[in-house]
């Protein structure tokens, strides 16, 4: 069964990992060597999450809004309400977020709003999901369902993919002390003759090979990473990165995010994603005090309306939530 403090270290996890993966973003490693050394801290005084663990937010508001009857209308409508009267820009948001924004404010619904875009494949929607695992906690199968009923808003296809196998590894990891059962639950969730499938699985057979951490995030780096194309976004990417890592560091929390981390491209959301996994696997406390309050608060900078949410209070909130539909499953 999933514990509160599982579900806390699901979500700070996630904050931790994009907080501290930020300012390596879109660097490669030699030059996140060559201006910060091994990266294993926060850098500078000033720690905040971006729209990672902003969107992750607006999905996690929406589910306990709408519990396991969430649909894709029903997140718009918690976009359209947070976001669409945004003023002033929003800082740091990716592509995809910004192109379902603008197609909702169009008039577009989902799908459309998500399959009418140039970056439906980007890991917006996977950055953004683990709440969704905390609601099925134990569930893959639903976790996976409903991740395809959010991300549809902004993603298609291998978009919504990554997301659901994000979505089904946190909620196998929040019951389960085995790793690898993680990893097999979120490749269970997606297509297997998908774009995330098959590269996630080259990205776990790296893993394998390597003979320590430090050689697979290298070699995951030099052949996983889709140096073909100029934005280092795309869902099957950050998705298999993510997972060969957390399968090279055991599921351990803090190898793991340093890892993704240091291992550049989108390294705030595959940090983030690695945080997810490795903080519902483990708990709260496997992630340092110092790093856990400094991203209970959300700071809102990219996604205003979020400012000042409590990170732990959400993780409650959500864990009563499942723990709700679990004994209503029972009642039935």
């Amino acid at each position: 069964m999933a514990t509160r403090e599982r579900c806390r270290g699901a979500l700070l996890g996630l904050a931790v990992g994009d907080a501290m993966g930020a300012p390596t973003e879109g660097m490669t490693p030699s030059a996140i060597r060559a201006a910060h050394g091994r990266v294993e801290d926060f850098l500078g005084d000033r720690v905040s999450g971006t729209d990672d663990t902003e969107y992750a937010v607006l999905c996690a508001q929406g589910l306990l809004a709408h519990g396991r009857a969430l649909t894709s209308d029903d997140v718009a409508g918690v976009w359209r309400r947070a976001v669409l009267q945004q003023e002033g820009g929003f800082h740091g948001a990716g592509f995809s977020e910004m192109t379902a924004i603008a197609n909702l404010r169009a008039g577009m619904a989902p799908p459309v709003s998500g399959n009418d875009s140039h970056e439906s494949w980007s890991d917006g929607a996977a950055m953004r999901i683990a709440p969704v695992g905390l609601l099925c906690a134990g569930d893959p199968g639903e976790a996976a369902r409903l991740a395809a009923q959010d991300a549809r808003v902004s993603h298609a296809e291998d978009g919504i993919y990554g997301a659901q196998l994000v979505a089904a590894a946190v909620a196998r990891a929040l019951v389960t002390d085995d790793h690898a059962e993680v990893v097999a639950a979120g490749l269970a969730a997606v297509p297997a003759d998908s774009w995330t499938a098959r590269l996630t699985l080259r990205a776990l057979d790296v893993a394998r090979r390597a003979p320590d951490l430090a050689a697979a995030e290298r070699d995951l780096y030099e052949e996983i990473s889709l140096f073909h194309y100029p934005w280092p976004d795309s869902a099957p990417e950050a998705v298999a990165l993510a997972v060969g890592l957390f399968a090279a560091a055991r599921g351990e929390f803090v190898p793991g995010v340093v890892a993704a981390v240091n291992i550049g491209r989108d390294s705030d959301t595959i940090a983030a994603m690695v945080g997810a996994m490795a903080g519902a696997l483990h708990g709260e406390s496997a992630i340092p005090e110092r790093w856990r309050t400094a991203v209970r608060e959300v700071t809102g900078v990219c996604v205003t309306v979020t400012a000042g949410v409590d990170l732990v209070d959400l993780a409650d909130a959500l864990y009563e939530a499942g723990r709700t539909n679990e004994e209503t499953d029972v009642a039935r």
